[in-house]
């Protein structure tokens, strides 16, 4: 059987390159293609917004949803502590970026793991995790599937535990928010940790990729996710006035936009919620679908209400070339030094920070460590910039005779 499910994954992982390749000349014209969503109370499962929310399409990195969600069962079933050192194998540091780059026979304790998860979304760190419970990442994926059936997730299957691509690997925005709202209600202890802003590894700060969540009032997590078959995902959850809502979205062209696109679809269910509005869910898609190309066209623009707080979208494709498994191909950042220590780095970064006002709540301090030859050095950084964003930025730090260079996305 194990190497059947090898053979099986390897033919998987074949096809889905093929789908890659065919889908990426079209990637530009394919959201109408991939685009599904919903936003349901959190408290009952109502629908609150929907379109084509039963659209099968791959989760990429929402996965590791799924592989914390059987990581905290194990915390709670007194398998595993918080405290415990997971051994790191040769497969999983032949993971693909994002990763936090460990070597065969270092170990990673599970808080470390989960917050790598939910800020990074560390591929190496997803199979660490997967070997520790499950024995091997195919056995792991198979306890993910059928806790997805436990769940009620009808129209998922999983085949590893990071969401790198994988043909057989498929699920819909409404089982993601099935999944979303059973780790709130099973895991509430844990579920804080998807709020995590920053957490610090081997002395370097990781900022999270959920943007969203910086600037959408209430957002208190939850996952981003981008391969290029699926487009950009993000499963969100945000509570106002006590009340609770979960929105997912498939399929956005730019992280921009599927931020964006939340924020109106969140804010639209907040509205429903708020009315007491008991709709069919039939109709509610009706009325959405209707909705969907002036919600399309209105992303492109800034938030119509102050309620959302996101940032103007950027409408560039998402990159044909790579499957990054969740390192946010949209974002663009800008360095403002190098230096040969941590400390030093990080105060250039935020003095600049400070100097670029308004512009950099869009952005966060991000030192990078680096080796120039032999020796290490630590260029300070701002992310999670458009690309105008990011020449503005620049332009502004240039006029201030502050040293600055635009980053981009691949760099």
């Amino acid at each position: 059987m194990p190497l059947l499910r090898h053979i099986t994954g390897l033919v998987g992982r074949a096809l889905m390159l093929m789908t890659i390749l065919v889908l990426a000349p079209h990637t530009a014209h394919a959201r109408d293609d991939r685009y599904a969503s919903i936003v349901v109370d959190a408290d009952n499962g109502n629908v609150l917004y929907a379109v084509n929310p039963d659209r099968r399409s791959y989760p990429a990195s929402l996965t590791k949803v799924m592989t914390l969600y059987l990581l905290f069962d194990a915390l709670e079933q007194g398998k595993l502590t918080l405290n415990s050192r997971m051994p790191v194998s040769a497969h999983a540091t032949r993971q693909s970026p994002s990763k936090l780059n460990l070597k065969v026979g270092d170990r990673i304790d599970v808080e470390d793991a989960v917050l790598s998860l939910v800020t990074k979304s560390a591929n190496d760190v997803a199979v660490v995790v997967a070997e520790a419970i499950g024995g091997s990442e195919d056995d792991f994926a198979e306890m993910m599937t059928r806790k997805a059936r436990q769940l009620g997730m009808s129209s998922t299957t999983y085949r590893n535990a990071s969401g790198l691509p994988d043909m057989g690997q498929i699920s819909t925005p409404r089982d993601q928010a099935t999944l979303a709202r059973a780790l709130v209600k099973h895991h509430g202890r844990y579920y804080h940790y998807f709020s995590t802003r920053q957490f610090n590894w081997q002395g370097q700060p990781i900022s999270t990729h959920n943007r969203l969540m910086l600037r959408y009032q209430g957002a208190d997590g939850i996952k981003t996710g981008y391969i290029n078959a699926s487009g950009f995902n993000l499963i969100a959850s945000a509570k106002r006035d006590g009340k609770r809502i979960v929105g997912v979205v498939f399929g956005g062209n730019t992280a921009g936009w599927r931020d964006n696109n939340m924020a109106q679809i969140l804010d639209k269910g907040f509205a429903r919620l708020g009315r007491g509005t008991e709709m069919r869910s039939a109709a509610i898609e009706e009325e959405d679908r209707a909705d969907l190309d002036k919600l399309i066209a209105s992303a492109a623009s800034e938030p119509t209400n102050k309620g959302s707080n996101t940032a103007r979208a950027s409408f560039k494709a998402p990159a044909a070339d790579q499957d990054v498994g969740d390192a946010d191909p949209d974002s663009w950042g800008i360095q403002v030094g190098a230096f040969g220590d941590y400390k030093t780095s990080h105060k250039a970064a935020s003095t600049a920070a400070k100097k670029l006002g308004a512009l950099v709540s869009v952005a966060t301090v991000d030192v990078a460590k680096a080796k120039s030859g032999k020796q290490v050095v630590y260029r300070s950084r701002l992310t999670g910039f458009t690309e105008d964003q990011a020449r503005a930025a620049c332009k502004r730090l240039t006029k201030a005779k502050q040293a600055c260079k635009v980053v981009q996305p691949t760099a």
